[in-house]
């Protein structure tokens, strides 16, 4: 991924905002869904894949996370806290299908490609599959991959193509469908104190911050989203943010995504690239059906926990369930618990199935 933190050549940065932004007002004339986020995300995509010098910053892309993290928390009223919390179980129901879905997967992935990748012994085959097919984040993934001795090129290409076909994917099917609602709870605060707004900033940067500092995974998106929500349920609304702010960390965090394509990357292990698509696909329909059923069960709106229970990232569903008005603190709840277990858990369920690699000299 052509992730910079000190740029060399900071007019990269520069053309790629701008092509970002163009292409995000375009989209927004055109009222294509979540057009701050999927109108970057598609253009730097394709200009990455046509070999165009396109970047994205890391701190505009960690400014962008801080920004909608805060911005959700706003959503945790003391009585949408009290609905989240009366749901733990519907939420421990969505981890273990992850975690079913994502080793249902890797076995797959390792029955399809056992007779290509002949370059892999037993155990790296069993890492490289099951961690390209665990539902968590694509560092996080990557680097339990790496400990494992899988191969990190496979399972990071594999998270980052999911990542996409779910981000574009789902945005379109709900709002064309016509499958989307409007949250009963919105958010307490929807006036802009440019007070309050700056002493939020400065509470969400320091849980950033710390979180960081303990080497916590996502550390800007979840301890912004932890001390913005904490306020909340404390009856502190100090400000909303501007829809500028929030369109803006949109179209940075659309960028991030849209740079993991590079010139070579349909031409790196083609066979493993249409067998992540045909899986994400496909896991993408069995959690729309499993999301029916606990729509059913819990009495939410189906497009709600589609969003909560889909294989996406947690700022990517949280922002499209926020634009389309769909049980913001819902679906973040469901992602965020799906997240943090799924990095709990993923390593020693890995090592409890298929046991320790040998240490590699």
């Amino acid at each position: 991924m052509r992730l910079s933190i000190l740029p060399q050549r900071p007019w990269h940065v520069l053309a790629t905002l701008a092509l970002a932004w163009l292409t995000a007002w375009v989209f927004a004339q055109l009222h294509i869904p979540l057009p701050w986020m999927l109108g970057p995300l598609l253009s730097v995509g394709l200009a990455c894949m046509a070999g165009a010098p396109a970047v994205s910053h890391g701190p505009l892309r960690n400014l962008g996370q801080w920004t909608i993290a805060a911005a959700l928390g706003l959503y945790f009223t003391p009585e949408v806290t009290a609905l989240v919390l009366s749901l733990w179980w519907a939420i421990a129901l969505c981890v273990a299908w992850a975690l079913l879905l994502g080793w249902g997967f890797g076995q797959w992935l390792t029955y399809r490609h056992r007779a290509q990748l002949t370059e892999l012994d037993e155990p790296r085959l069993r890492a490289t599959t099951y961690f390209s097919a665990a539902i968590g984040g694509a560092s996080e993934m990557t680097l339990l991959a790496e400990r494992a001795h899988a191969r990190t090129d496979l399972v990071a290409v594999a998270h980052s193509l999911r990542l996409v076909i779910v981000t574009v994917l789902i945005p379109f099917a709900l709002t064309f469908s016509g499958l989307h609602g409007q949250d009963a709870l919105p958010p307490v605060s929807r006036q802009v104190n440019w007070g309050g707004l700056a002493c939020l900033a400065l509470a969400t940067g320091a849980g950033a911050w710390l979180m960081r500092a303990l080497g916590r995974a996502n550390p800007w998106f979840l301890g912004s989203l932890l001390v913005s929500s904490g306020l909340t349920m404390a009856g502190l609304n100090w400000s909303a943010l501007p829809p500028w702010m929030s369109n803006a960390a949109q179209l940075v965090i659309g960028i991030s995504l849209g740079v993991r394509f590079t010139p070579g990357f349909w031409r790196s292990a083609p066979r493993w690239l249409v067998s992540v698509v045909g899986g994400t696909l496909v896991m993408i329909g069995l959690c729309a059906g499993f999301a029916c059923l606990l729509a059913w069960c819990t009495g939410l709106h189906p497009a709600t926990v589609v969003l909560g229970t889909s294989p996406g990232g947690i700022a990517e569903m949280a922002i499209t369930a926020k634009v389309l008005q769909l049980g913001v603190p819902v679906v973040t709840a469901f992602q965020v618990c799906r997240l943090v277990a799924v990095l709990l858990l993923a390593e020693p369920l890995f090592h409890r199935l298929y046991g320790r690699a040998p240490v590699r000299a």
